[in-house]
């Protein structure tokens, strides 16, 4: 039997079906283009590998921030009137209203599973950018799944900071697969540091956490990312990691 699965649809958006149940990562499902956000325009260079009619139905949203159209756009907004409960920030619950539920950190949620048991998803703090950057980038959030009988899975969100990974790795010991937004993002909204982990700090989470299994998500399908791929399997063989890392191409699935 499938533990877990995660299917990379693209950029930060992934299908994760653990205890019976199917859930979300920041939808984003728009085609390619440029995406205006305040003063600045995000450009979009691949559209999803999946189309959002075929990943539903979906039990839960697991949403970073709403803010950014990378993280949420037209079509992943669209979505989630279609879910029964999308989780984020209380920030993103002010701009959406009832349709997302707010998660305060270490605060978690029980979602009932087919079997009988539950899916616990605990919300979990993330950083996106240096220290001291909120006000410029908003609050977001990372979080955990864990069950009895269940593989833990992190998934970090828009998350720069190795601090907030040592914080989750003291409450969650155990991670059997860190779900790891990438690419060290770089927009001039923040320009000397970079707002998601780098693919040294990727591999550093991972061993941060002990985690058995990585699969990384938002490190391409954009152009404000710095570092690819080639860069993320470089760093996690240069920290004798490689065995952990699953690059998935998009559409692809890492199963355990």
């Amino acid at each position: 039997m499938t533990a877990i699965s995660v299917r990379y649809v693209g950029g930060p958006t992934s299908v994760i079906e653990t205890g019976g149940l199917r859930l979300l990562t920041d939808p984003t499902f728009d085609a390619p283009g440029e995406y205006p956000v305040g003063s600045r325009t995000l450009v979009k260079t691949a559209g999803p590998a999946v189309a959002a009619d075929a990943i539903r139905p979906v039990d839960a949203v697991l949403l970073s921030h709403d803010h950014h159209p990378d993280n949420l756009d037209g079509a992943g907004r669209a979505l989630l009137a279609d879910v029964p409960l999308v989780l984020s920030t209380a920030a993103a619950h002010e701009r959406l209203g009832a349709e997302v539920t707010a998660l305060p950190v270490w605060e978690h949620v029980e979602l009932p599973r087919p079997d009988g048991g539950t899916l616990r998803v605990t919300g979990v703090p993330a950083l996106h950018g240096p220290e001291g950057s909120e006000p410029l980038v908003g609050e977001v959030t990372g979080f955990v799944l864990s069950g009895e009988g269940l593989p833990t899975v992190y998934v970090s969100g828009d998350n720069a900071s190795l601090d907030r990974v040592r914080e989750v790795a003291a409450r969650f010991p155990a991670v059997d697969v860190a779900v790891l937004f990438a690419g060290a993002a770089r927009t001039p909204l923040v320009p000397d540091a970079p707002l998601t982990l780098t693919s040294a700090d990727a591999a550093e989470a991972a061993r941060i956490l002990d985690a058995r299994h990585v699969v990384p998500l938002h490190f391409e399908h954009w152009g404000h990312f710095t570092e690819d791929g080639a860069a993320l399997t470089a760093a996690f063989a240069a920290a004798g990691l490689s065995e952990r890392l699953h690059l998935l191409k998009p559409g692809e699935t890492f199963q355990l």
